[in-house]
């Protein structure tokens, strides 16, 4: 009943109306999946590599994924048709195989992750159980700690530091709940630390703050002096946490 008997893919938008891959898996008992794999606004150089159509096509200014669609209709459905979906590591090995490059740029790490995350979606469903448990495992009881972006930069803002993304991590919470209450308040004592200072309180494309500050470190002694002013302890009750995004 898990083996997969078609796999399926279009194009759609993300939040930021550029094109990404929505790939579509079905079991053989009818159970169906979809997963879609939007990209951040910047990626280093050593990243997998998404599949884009070329810069000639004027379509989305050359960012369409039909190409990426396409390899997901006609190279990997072929290749993992037949395969149960339970067999995880099975199904990307064989993926990853049929690319055959380092970074996935043949198929597109794009198509590739999508198929991956819907025959995952598609394989809990059929075992009729969520996906966190059916990939932690039944005795799973623990949530991971959220990690909360709350101060922009890179390609996430039109000026600014060079870091994307300065994150808080409430790793001294003792449940999800407090955890996400704790970064909701760091948050709203950072926007009262950037209007203390005169600096705007727009947000990137993440929604963390976007004040174009000087360097790395006025960022991160910014977000530091929130952590304080909010109550908690930096290094004890939240760390702190960077996306660079480098290359």
């Amino acid at each position: 009943m898990y083996e997969i008997a078609s796999v399926t893919a279009r194009e759609i938008l993300d939040s930021r109306g550029n094109p990404t891959v929505e790939a579509t898996v079905t079991l053989c008992d009818g159970t169906a999946a979809s997963a879609s794999v939007p990209s951040g606004a910047s990626t280093g150089a050593h990243e997998a590599a998404e599949l884009r159509d070329t810069e000639n096509d004027t379509r989305y200014r050359g960012k369409g994924v039909l190409r990426a669609v396409s390899n997901v209709r006609e190279r990997i459905a072929p290749a993992i048709v037949g395969v149960p979906a339970t067999e995880q590591g099975r199904v990307d090995s064989l993926m990853i195989a049929l690319d055959g490059e380092y970074n996935k740029s043949n198929c597109g790490a794009n198509a590739i992750l999508s198929v991956s995350l819907a025959a995952a979606r598609a394989a809990a469903t059929a075992a009729r159980a969520p996906l966190y448990r059916y990939l932690g495992g039944a005795l799973r009881e623990r949530m991971p700690v959220p990690m909360m972006n709350i101060l922009n930069g890179g390609a996430h803002t039109t000026e600014g530091t060079d870091f994307q993304e300065f994150m808080i991590i409430p790793t001294g919470a003792d449940s999800f709940s407090d955890a996400v209450r704790m970064g909701a308040e760091v948050y709203a004592t950072l926007k009262d630390k950037l209007r203390e200072r005169g600096l705007p309180t727009g947000v990137g494309d993440e929604g963390g703050f976007a004040p174009g500050l000087s360097d790395e470190r006025a960022a991160i002694e910014l977000i530091l002096s929130a952590v304080s002013a909010a109550g908690y302890s930096a290094g004890r009750d939240i760390m702190l946490g960077l996306d660079m995004a480098a290359s």
